[in-house]
């Protein structure tokens, strides 16, 4: 019966027609895998996306830091729109985006749809006159109402809600305020007597000749490749080989609603056409586990405050960052230096007791120093960064990329992160989610066989030299993953299947299992000229020694756009033998509203969602699911 349950639900959709509501939705699906959906990092780059596509940028004033910022963009891709635009100047349409052979048709319509075509305009900053006349506010309200009863522990009601003001002139200003209450957490009442439990405000100017940003309030930086500091987008697999392991060094106002933040002021001075610096300043209270002496045994990241433990944790940890960067680019080449210097007002002491803790990051005073570089031409790419902490303990990783004509590209990764470098901020790429102890080497490849075809395949070999949770003992860990993507006329199709290999302690402690994981995803999906379109998926994993689980999850959705109303209807059904082989489900919600679903055991998810455009001023959009409703107006003035 569930087998025919799951063969109807994916051969009903195969004559209906799919597209997202924004291109970039389609590649959050294609380089997202199962841990990353559990990262809070990728809430960071679904936010990013969103507000691109709502404000998206003039492709002929565009910077290469501008350009760095976007996650799907290589470095030569990079090089190649900085190069045409001094080449030729001002593009005339979007239509000569297809004169920047690296971009692939997905690149094309990714770049397209946060960017515009502008008319040519004096690069000076704009007058206060032109800002006051010209800018547009946005007025934007969310709140999500859970079926379920409340939890008794909790302080707070079971409303989720959410409000945000934002001013935008072009990329030159920006500035705003966020107020958010999660589920549960007090409104006006505890110790959230000033409303809402999370508030941001920042401001952030471009272009202010010499001046390349100013940010005041909340803000990210993030330098190199993240070994001292990176507190903007992961470092996917997928998406590392997408972008061609690109190193990134940007500066940008925090208008989300995550912790990964910092706050204070910080600047990018540039001293010469080749030459900039970054410097930064914040402070910051943080939330951290205390130990019964007083000092701090975890720094917190989920910021959620809804029972009276997680509100005795709020705000234990005031914390002191200041550090910057020197960055020196000429024709494809930049070098940087970095550095971070972090000052606690608690001593860190986490629980050494425990063998796979003995290395995390203690004391009061912390601080880290790299050099980072990189070349980048049309054909291939070198990206690294070489760091240091206070005793002298080393990380490093380092990239290369080629691309073979239009249908090739290969690239390398290399990585020894040591067990005892300590850093607060880093966040580079690794495959054990700590940029400390892991060394590896991660090979991937792409061809593009023709226009309408891609195949990806990546390996990665991972060693840890020290314990780790679970793992006793030095261990190592085997990554392998194949995709594809085939485009014909309206269709696309998808395919992949990754086989990962893993070690962890046996019952008594005295050797290590090897562990094999089977994940797979097949999707086709549709989209007419009309605006109807429909996506069909299925996805599932297997985990021979864990007594022979299996999951799987069959998932429909539907879409309608005409004019001012746009519905989508998804529909899912799954069965997993355990939490162990639990799936992960990405939909559509309403805009910087991310929705990642984990499931496990049997049943159905269903969800209906209903934009409607109100004239051009005021969107209202909705989603009902099985477990909760959505509700949000956007207004523009």
């Amino acid at each position: 019966m569930r087998t025919q349950i799951m063969s109807v639900l994916f051969m009903v959709s195969l004559g209906v027609a799919a597209q997202d509501a924004y291109p970039w939705e389609r590649y959050l699906r294609e380089v997202m895998m199962a841990e990353d959906a559990e990262s809070s990092a990728w809430e960071d780059v679904y936010d990013q996306l969103c507000e691109l596509s709502q404000h998206p940028f003039d492709i002929n004033t565009v910077t290469r830091s501008q350009l760095e910022d976007l996650p799907f963009l290589s470095a030569q891709q990079i090089e190649e729109i900085v190069e045409y635009l001094y080449r030729y100047g001002p593009m005339k349409s979007k239509g000569e985006l297809m004169m920047i052979r690296s971009l692939d048709e997905v690149r094309r319509k990714l770049l397209g749809s946060v960017c515009y075509v502008g008319e040519p305009v004096s690069p000076s900053f704009p007058s206060l006159k032109e800002i006051a006349r010209y800018g547009h506010h946005e007025l934007m309200a969310t709140a999500r109402v859970p079926f379920k009863e409340k939890n008794d522990d909790y302080l707070g009601g079971s409303l989720r809600h959410w409000v945000r003001y934002q001013f935008n002139y072009g990329t030159y200003v920006k500035f705003g305020l966020l107020g958010a209450n999660d589920a549960g957490e007090p409104f006006f009442a505890n110790r959230n007597r000033w409303g809402y439990d999370y508030y941001a405000g920042y401001l952030q100017l471009q272009g202010l000749g010499r001046l390349e940003s100013l940010c005041l309030g909340h803000y990210r930086v993030s330098m190199g490749m993240g070994l001292v500091m990176n507190s903007q987008s992961g470092f996917g697999k997928v998406a590392m080989l997408q972008s061609l392991g690109r190193s990134q060094s940007t500066l940008r106002a925090h208008s989300s609603r995550t912790d990964n933040y910092l706050q204070g002021a910080a600047a990018t001075l540039r001293l010469t056409d080749r030459l900039s610096v970054t410097g930064f300043f914040s402070y910051r209270a943080q939330d951290a586990t205390l130990n019964r002496d007083g000092m701090a045994a975890t720094i917190l990241s989920s910021s959620y405050h809804r029972t009276q433990a997680e509100m005795d944790k709020k705000h234990n940890l005031e914390v002191l960052k200041t550090g910057g960067s020197l960055l020196y680019t000429s024709h494809g080449l930049q070098v940087g230096l970095n550095t971070l210097y972090a000052h606690l007002s608690r001593r860190l002491q986490p629980n050494t007791a425990l063998l796979y803790r003995q290395h995390y990051p203690q004391g009061r005073d912390f601080l880290n120093t790299s050099l980072s570089y990189g070349y980048a031409s049309r054909r291939f790419s070198l990206n690294g960064e070489t760091a240091i902490d206070k005793t002298g303990h080393l990380a490093t990783v380092n990239s290369f990329s080629l691309m073979l004509g239009d249908a090739w590209s290969l690239m390398a990764l290399q990585r020894f992160y040591a067990f005892r470098y300590a850093s607060l901020d880093a966040q580079s790429y690794s495959s054990g989610g700590r940029t400390q102890n892991e060394s590896g080497l991660y090979l991937g490849l792409t061809w593009k066989p023709s226009p309408h075809l891609q195949l990806m395949a990546y390996t990665d070999f991972a060693y840890y030299a020290w314990a780790r949770y679970r793992v006793s003992q030095s261990s190592h860990a085997w990554d392998h993953l194949l995709q594809a993507t085939l485009h014909h006329h309206r269709w696309t199709f998808f395919a992949r299947y990754r086989l990962q290999q893993q070690q962890r302690d046996n019952a008594s402690k005295t050797a290590l299992l090897s562990l094999t994981s089977h994940r797979f995803r097949l999707s086709a999906e549709y989209a007419s000229a009309g605006g109807f379109s429909s996506l069909s998926q299925i996805d599932g994993c297997y985990l021979p020694q864990e007594q022979h689980a299996r999951g799987r999850v069959v998932t429909q959705r539907f879409s309608l756009q005409h004019r001012w109303l746009t519905l989508r209807l998804g529909l899912s059904y799954y069965h997993t033998d355990d939490y162990a082989s639990r799936v992960y489900l990405y939909e559509n919600a309403p805009l910087y509203t991310y929705s990642v679903m984990q499931l496990y055991g049997e049943g159905f998810r269903y969800w209906l969602m209903a934009r409607t455009a109100i004239g051009s001023r005021l969107t209202i959009s909705t989603k009902a699911s099985d477990t909760d409703i959505d509700l949000q107006i956007r207004w523009k003035i």
